[in-house]
């Protein structure tokens, strides 16, 4: 299946989630089976050991049990923006469909589609993207490299050794003018 038969998107997600609290984008998980074919036997096994268990887990998803006479096993989760996904489970043991479960809870509801780009905004900037030479000053364009002043490390803040040097360095500085202050002083008296 080549690239070009899967619709292509930006990247999305669902308006706002996660900023305050996250909310399940599952919105209703409805597991349709019958009573007495074998085929449902799995998901029978799954709703009376695990589904009450992942009821009580998440509150916020409605679920819907529909008997129907033979006919497939079929789990549908519906979500918050309107998609709807079905996973036929005939021959999926209790474990399997438990993560099934746990991923379409987990899903945002948009549908699985090829990224255009890995990175989007709304709000493109007018300067273009940013680079390690936005903020440097244009001598580099001019310079020939290599070049011993510009490939010496300027680091971003001054060291707590640098700043002990420098106080010292002040406070010897502070305390020769001193000095020369009084011999000037006993010279004149």
């Amino acid at each position: 299946m080549s690239n070009r038969s899967q619709a292509s998107t930006f990247i999305k997600k669902a308006v706002q989630n996660g900023i305050g609290r996250h909310v399940c984008q599952l919105q209703r998980l409805t597991l349709k089976f019958c009573k007495s074919s074998g085929t449902s036997r799995y998901l029978r096994e799954f709703m009376e050991k695990h589904l009450i268990d992942f009821a009580k887990e998440n509150p916020g998803v409605v679920i819907y049990l529909k008997p129907r006479r033979h006919r497939k096993p079929v789990i549908e989760a519906q979500y918050l923006n309107g998609y709807t996904q079905s996973i036929y489970c005939d021959h999926i043991s209790e474990n399997d469909m438990l993560a099934y479960v746990n991923y379409m809870r987990t899903r945002s509801g948009s549908q699985i589609s090829r990224l255009r780009k890995l990175n989007h905004t709304e709000t493109p900037s007018i300067q273009g993207p940013w680079t390690p030479f936005t903020n440097k000053a244009t001598l580099i364009n001019i310079a020939t490299f290599p070049n011993e002043e510009l490939s010496k490390y300027t680091p971003m803040y001054i060291s707590a050794t640098e700043k002990l040097r420098n106080l010292t360095l002040n406070l010897s500085e502070a305390d020769k003018e001193e000095t020369d202050k009084n011999e000037e002083e006993k010279k004149t008296n």
